[in-house]
């Protein structure tokens, strides 16, 4: 099969929408599919080392996830660059306003980047936002 180019832009704090992005992210990436992720606003935190804070549920099933042991998030994404050879990048923006640096953020976590480059370099690839 020919490999997709998948691009997902993750801006919500909420455990259901990290999730099913991480969800994408890791399959598409085990699939040999070129992914790239985009962390801005309220995801961003969650990347930040030391950070342990859990996403706050939406509803009941994030709360059903944790009870029935489903890999957190960022297990899966950490797996989706390990195995799959994705891109996390964290938006530049969100970066300066969250006063951080690149190594304050996780390992697995790549270049702060733009908006205006991420989507140059989407163009031709599927575009997920969460």
């Amino acid at each position: 099969k020919m490999s997709n180019k998948i691009n997902i832009v993750c801006i919500s704090g909420a455990r259901e929408k990290l999730q099913m992005a991480a969800m994408i992210a890791s399959v598409a990436a085990a699939c040999g599919d070129e992914v790239t992720v985009f962390l801005s606003m309220n995801a961003l935190a969650f990347f930040v080392k030391g950070n342990t804070d859990n996403a706050p549920v939406e509803g009941a099933f994030g709360t059903l996830m944790e009870e029935k042991g489903v890999p957190p998030f960022k297990q899966l994404f950490q797996q989706a660059v390990e195995l799959g050879d994705a891109k996390l990048l964290p938006c530049s923006m969100a970066v300066d306003l969250l006063e951080v640096t690149q190594d304050d953020l996780e390992p697995e976590i790549g270049p702060p980047t733009g908006l205006t480059r991420f989507l140059s370099d989407a163009e031709g690839g599927q575009l997920l936002s969460f």
